[in-house]
């Protein structure tokens, strides 16, 4: 764990466009100052998908002004929970840090309707991880 009691979880998928921004962006809003929250990819895309921005602004969250962001190996080493989404054999491994690979739809190339279930499911993991981090999820 860091040094904080504060846990900090790092969500990852190659393009830092899409899935691993919508984990993001559900674990501040429903874990608050309670966890401490990054996301990276693998191959980062010039822009966060507009589908993504679309789907997530109709669930009254605001990802439009986020940029993805290039995995680093001191980014894995400073989380204690580190999400994979799809990013393979990209994601650098150290002992010790929690793992957790979410088989989840790639939203790339997708129209909003395709977006919505994947967010829907990210939401649902995003409450279930706060659940076991003994977070209580705010919203």
């Amino acid at each position: 764990m860091s040094t904080s009691a504060t846990p900090s979880v790092l969500f990852v998928c190659v393009h830092n466009a899409g899935r691993s921004q919508m984990g993001a962006a559900f674990l501040t809003r429903l874990g608050g100052d309670h966890a401490q929250v990054r996301s990276a990819g693998s191959a980062p895309a010039d822009s966060v998908n507009p589908a993504v921005v679309e789907a997530m602004r109709e669930v009254g969250i605001d990802i439009s002004a986020e940029t993805p962001k290039v995995l680093t190996v001191e980014a894995v080493q400073s989380s204690d929970v580190v999400i994979t989404m799809g990013c393979g054999d990209a994601c650098p491994y150290f002992p010790g840090k929690r793992y957790l690979d979410w088989q989840l739809d790639d939203p790339a190339g997708q129209g909003v309707a395709a977006v919505r279930p994947i967010r829907d499911e990210i939401e649902r993991r995003i409450r279930r991880l706060l659940a076991e981090l003994g977070i209580e999820a705010s919203a």
